[in-house]
This record gives C-alpha cells, sequence and structure tokens, in this order.
C-alpha cells in the first residue's frame, strides 16, 4: 500500500508539473505567416485527414511542403490522423483544408496540450515506472526517488508542453523497447524499438546498441542453434512491423523514395540555429559550411560520428549485458548528437533518455548531464516565452536531484565506476581529492549556467554579435557534452558488468 502511494504521488507531482507547464506560450504563438511546431503538428492534422495517404509526402496545390510539409516516419502520420479524428468531433475548423492555416485559440489550445498529455500517460510514464521498479536495485523509496527525477527531466517538459511536441511517443516507445530487452522479452522490446524508429527518424541515434545488443545475444546463444532461431524470430518482428507501418506506400516505389526523400533532408546543411554539437561549436573559429562542400561534409560528419560509436558497439557485442546496453546507447546517442548531419538542438533529447537509464547507477553525472542539456535549449526556450517554466522546472530537479538520489554525496571513484582507472588517476589526484574536484566542477557549472541564462535574458549582445549570448550557450554545453561523452565511454570500455546491480541476458 505505501508503494502504491508513492508511485501514485510521484505519478501526479509529475503530471502537475507538464500540466503546469502547458498553461506557457508555445512555439510560433501568434507569429505568421509560418508560426511553428505549434502549428506544424496541427498542419500534419489537417493533411493526414483531408488527403489520402498517398498524397502526405508529395508536394500538390493541396500540400504545398514549403508550409511544414511532414518529414517524420508514417507512424506520426498515423497519430496526427488519430488526432484530427478527435480535433473534427470537437470542432471541424480546426483541421478545415486551407482554411485552417494558423488557427490559434483558448479551446484549440486545450486540445493539443491534452493530446501531448494523454500519450504520456499511456506510453511514456507507465515505460519510466515499470523500468524504475523492474530493472533498477534498492529501496522501494529509492526507485520512486528516481521515477520521479525522470519524470521531471525539466528538457522533454519544456519541449513537449512548453515548445510543442510528441517527443514522449518515440522516446516512451524506446523506454519500452529497454524494457523489453531487460526484462527478457526480446520480442516485444524489438517491437517497441521498431515503432519508436517509425514515429521519428532520429531514433537511428539509439538503433545501433539495440542491433548490436541483440546480435551478441544471438551470438552468445550459438548462430547454429538457438541464437539462430532468436535472430530469426527478432529479424521477422522487425520486419512485419515495418511493411506495416509502410503498408500505404509500399505498392509504389516513388512512394517509399519519396518518404525517405523527406525524412532525410540533406540539403538543409550541415547544421541549423545555434545547436550545442561539434560542427557548430567549431564554426565560431573555422567557417566549415563554407570551406567544405556539402558532400565533404556529409563523409566527414559520418566518418566521426562511426569513429566515436565503433568502440561502444564492439564492447556491446562481446559482452551483451543489460548495463553494457544502456551505457552504449548513451554514447551512440550523444556522438550522433556530437558529430551527425543535420542536428536540431532538441535532438539533445535523444541521449537524455538514456542518461535517464543511469539515474540510479551515476545521478551525479546524469543529474549534470540533464541540468546542460536543458540549458543547451536555452535560446529556443527563451524565443518561445518559456523562461519562467524554464527556471522552476530545472530549480526542482536539481533539488529532487541532489537531495533524494544523494548525488553529491555518491561522487567517489568507485560511485563513479572509475575503479578500474585508479592506477592512472592515483598519480594525478587521490580518490578524496577527485570527488572534492567533481563536487567543485559541479556547483561551478550550476553557477555558470544559470549566470549564463541571466544575462541572456536582462543584457542586450553587442550590435556586431548579435548572437552571443546563444553561440556561448551552445559552446558551454558542448563542452560539457564532449566531456560526457568521454567519461561515459570510459566507464563502459574499462569496467566490467556489476554482478550486483544488473540483470541477465538469458
Amino acid at each position: 500500500m505505501e508503494n502504491w502511494s508513492l508511485i501514485s504521488a510521484c505519478v501526479l507531482l509529475g503530471l502537475t508539473a507538464r500540466w503546469a507547464v502547458s498553461f506557457s506560450s508555445y512555439s510560433g504563438a501568434g507569429k505568421p505567416p509560418m508560426f511553428g511546431d505549434y502549428e506544424a503538428q496541427r498542419h500534419w492534422q489537417e493533411v493526414t485527414y483531408n488527403l489520402p495517404a498517398q498524397e502526405w509526402y508529395f508536394n500538390t496545390t493541396d500540400n504545398d511542403l514549403g508550409y511544414w510539409g511532414l518529414d517524420y516516419p508514417p507512424l506520426t502520420a498515423y497519430h496526427s490522423l488519430l488526432c484530427a479524428y478527435f480535433a473534427k468531433v470537437i470542432n471541424p475548423e480546426w483541421v478545415e483544408l486551407h482554411k485552417s492555416r494558423g488557427y490559434e485559440s483558448a479551446s484549440h489550445k486545450l486540445f493539443m496540450r491534452t493530446t501531448v498529455l494523454f500519450a504520456d500517460i499511456l506510453i511514456f510514464i507507465p515505460a519510466v515506472i515499470l523500468y524504475c521498479f523492474c530493472l533498477n536495485d534498492g529501496s522501494s523509496k529509492k526507485k520512486v526517488a528516481t521515477a520521479l527525477c525522470i519524470l521531471l527531466y525539466p528538457g522533454l517538459i519544456l519541449i513537449d508542453y512548453g515548445h510543442f511536441q510528441y517527443n514522449s511517443v518515440s522516446l516512451g516507445l524506446a523506454m519500452w523497447g529497454v524494457l523489453g530487452l531487460g526484462m527478457g522479452w526480446d520480442l516485444l522490446g524489438s517491437l517497441a524499438f521498431t515503432l519508436a524508429l517509425n514515429y521519428k527518424q532520429m531514433e537511428l541515434y539509439h538503433s545501433v546498441p539495440f542491433f548490436c545488443y541483440l546480435l551478441g545475444k544471438c551470438i552468445k546463444q550459438g548462430l547454429m542453434g538457438r541464437g539462430l532461431l532468436l535472430l530469426l524470430k527478432i529479424s521477422l518482428t522487425v520486419l512485419v512491423t515495418f511493411a506495416l507501418c509502410w503498408w500505404p506506400f509500399l505498392s509504389d516505389p516513388q512512394q517509399i523514395l519519396q518518404v525517405l526523400h523527406r525524412l532525410f533532408p540533406v540539403e538543409r546543411g550541415l547544421f541549423e540555429d545555434k545547436v550545442a554539437n561539434t560542427w557548430c561549436s567549431l564554426n565560431v573559429l573555422i567557417k566549415i559550411k563554407s570551406l567544405l562542400s556539402r558532400d565533404t561534409q556529409l563523409l566527414l560528419s559520418f566518418a566521426l560520428t562511426i569513429l566515436f560509436i565503433l568502440p561502444s558497439s564492439f564492447k556491446l557485442l562481446t559482452k551483451p549485458s543489460l548495463w553494457q546496453f544502456k551505457l552504449a546507447l548513451v554514447n551512440s546517442s550523444l556522438a550522433f548528437f556530437l558529430f551527425s548531419f543535420q542536428v536540431h538542438e532538441k535532438s539533445i533529447l535523444l541521449p537524455a533518455l538514456p542518461v535517464c537509464l543511469l539515474m540510479n547507477e551515476l545521478p551525479l553525472m546524469a543529474i549534470w548531464f540533464l541540468l546542460a542539456s536543458t540549458f543547451s535549449m536555452l535560446p529556443l526556450l527563451l524565443k518561445d516565452g518559456l523562461l519562467l517554466p524554464y527556471v522552476v522546472i530545472s530549480l526542482a530537479f536539481l533539488y529532487f536531484g541532489v537531495s533524494l538520489l544523494s548525488a553529491l554525496d555518491r561522487s567517489s571513484e568507485e560511485e563513479l565506476r572509475l575503479g578500474s582507472c585508479h592506477k592512472v588517476t592515483q598519480h594525478l589526484l587521490s580518490k578524496h581529492n577527485l570527488s572534492l574536484l567533481l563536487k567543485f566542477s559541479f556547483r561551478v557549472s550550476v553557477v555558470a549556467m544559470a549566470g549564463l541564462s541571466f544575462t541572456s535574458v536582462v543584457l542586450e549582445p553587442p550590435a556586431r554579435l548579435p548572437d552571443l549570448f546563444p553561440v556561448l550557450v551552445s559552446v558551454f554545453s558542448f563542452l560539457h557534452f564532449l566531456a560526457l561523452l568521454l567519461y561515459f565511454n570510459l566507464v563502459q570500455l574499462t569496467e566490467p558488468p556489476s554482478k550486483k546491480s544488473q540483470k541477465k541476458t538469458n
């Protein structure tokens, strides 16, 4: 009974935070002619409801791809269509072809916010609770504390309930995939992740660890026996799921090519806006977009992404445990964010998900990363008028993370899973000094984020440097992400799975 009370309180607090943020402004509010992501989601409902599936991804007189053309996989389109059916019942004007463009009203905002909340309740929140209670060690209170901190992650709340998107669907499905694999339900896990990939193509950030874990498990069981049978079952599950999601487009190869063209718009360039990755940060010193051709940029980003993914992927392939799997998810998605082609600032939510899964084992580093990831989106959040919810939710997350998970108290070499590196570090720092240095660095980092947030709001940048503060935010966040990528790789490559805290793969 006590556990249910704690879980209920945890979920209620998470839902309250979400709904409170939903009263804020959203992307593109009152800003014609393109408005913003809110209008993009509404427009997709309009298009999917009024046009046949074969026209969803094509430029026609009724579907202007220059105005928020659909550029996510079919499952997103089906979700938009489902929302559109409810919108049509409540108020047909919300999805009326052409005439509903730029529609804004209090009742429509309530409807759109409610659709995000329902998706969260049905997909993301149950996955979080089950993960924390089924795959985490510790007392019930500790599991609830971990779940609460994940549910209060500011980045996801601010983007989905402030800016306006449905990231909780793809991330929730990916978490169901992790849960399935962690519980030994490989077919369920494969199904869930395939659905996540068919909802948002950015789930490719997580795809390599899923592939390596499942293949490594099949190899471990023997590719001439049980492993081969498991591999065939997984392959069939993935293929059938893809076929069902893409069914309306399979009859015409031109349809498939057009959908893929929309999903991977290479022509947009190496990066957009001020994203906290390698290319945007490097652009401060070297104008790489001007110096290199687009094809060269594409090859360079691909090569570096693969280079940084390979070590953790190989380790996971040879030792397919849940612990290795979670670390590989972080390392793969963070490498994609830092080095891949055409990255958006909101893509940091992809690495944030697996970092949330490490909240129980590595609370200090997880909280540090999640705060930095939220801070990295500050220019976008300020543009959307989300300063107040950004400050409140970030402070709440910091308080609960540090107090409930004892993050600062768990900063020893052993707690950080760096014990195997002791022979290297002991010549530079003692265990005690390493802990003190990390605590000090964490506090300085948090103060610096607060200071940059404050100056971004109250100070006007110099006329000759109008993007000064967004650039400072991006570069500062990039340095955090690069350092944490090296840390998580170090943990994965040097430390074997802990027998006490990891589940068996068989």
